[in-house]
């Protein structure tokens, strides 16, 4: 297991400053984000990660989030956009995108006795994922579904609705990601949704409950890495979180040393 940090974690006013902060404390990746570089901004984030003395990880989010609108203009949009981050992500040889495919309720209209919306959005997802995988393979990366927690997303919330999307697509360029700080909200086991998912998962997030840095609340990290060891787990694990206190960077070094004392107990057990 590696860590890695958000960009927009790292203390530092500039990429190349960010690179340092991050290699000087053993940082294995940094994940960036479409909100670090929008789709015009791609070409910066190509500039500022060549020969990087810390590889990319992963890339967090999309320009936009119509996966599942009704509107076909606006999932063709969303699709672009996810494909453009895509071919981003196997030039930084960076493990995949990371993409939630929508937020708040569903858009499509409920066709009951048909189906509902859910069994829509469920099949429409499916599908879409088939074109995506493909690109991913193309550009040897993986597009990473994302499930996220009950205030934020109706679909995907547990490590299983994104496993189902992935089961039903059948393409191996599609996987999950997996959020502590969503699953302790979801899971009413989280090491064991982690086991139920197994080959599944290919990148995690770190966040405690309180959505600050791991060690600021109550969520079981040892127990989390150990079945991530468990199912063969050796990828990334980002940091996606707020950092609490005045010096962002003595609470990151506090933080990063207590996840990798985790880490050692969960591989002790």
């Amino acid at each position: 297991m590696k860590i890695a940090l958000q960009l927009g974690l790292i203390p530092g006013n500039t990429a190349k400053e960010k690179i340092k902060w991050a290699k000087d404390h053993d940082v294995e990746g940094i994940e960036i984000s479409a909100w670090n570089y929008k789709v015009d901004q791609i070409p910066q984030a190509l500039k500022d990660f060549e020969n990087s003395a810390v590889p990319v990880s992963s890339i967090c989010g999309n320009a936009s989030f119509d996966f599942l609108d009704p509107d076909p203009k606006k999932r063709r949009a969303s699709m672009d956009e996810s494909m453009k981050y895509l071919e981003l992500a196997g030039k930084l040889g960076a493990v995949g995108q990371i993409v939630p495919p929508i937020f708040g309720p569903p858009r499509i209209n409920d066709l009951s006795p048909l189906k509902d919306a859910i069994a829509l959005e469920k099949d429409l997802l499916s599908e879409l994922c088939k074109e995506l995988g493909d690109c991913a393979q193309k550009h040897k990366t993986l597009f990473l579904l994302e499930p996220l927690n009950r205030y934020e997303q109706h679909l995907l919330r547990k490590q299983a609705d994104g496993v189902e999307i992935c089961k039903r697509c059948k393409h191996p360029a599609v996987a999950v990601i997996s959020d502590f700080f969503h699953m302790h909200i979801e899971e009413t086991n989280s090491p064991q949704a982690l086991r139920d998912a197994g080959k599944y998962v290919k990148h995690v997030h770190l966040a405690d409950n309180t959505r600050l840095e791991p060690g600021t609340g109550d969520i079981d990290f040892v127990a989390g890495f150990k079945a991530l060891a468990e199912i063969g787990f050796d990828g990334y694990m980002a940091y996606e979180c707020g950092i609490s206190g005045d010096d962002k960077g003595k609470a990151l070094e506090k933080s990063l040393a207590y996840v990798r004392d985790c880490i050692k107990k969960a591989k002790k057990k």
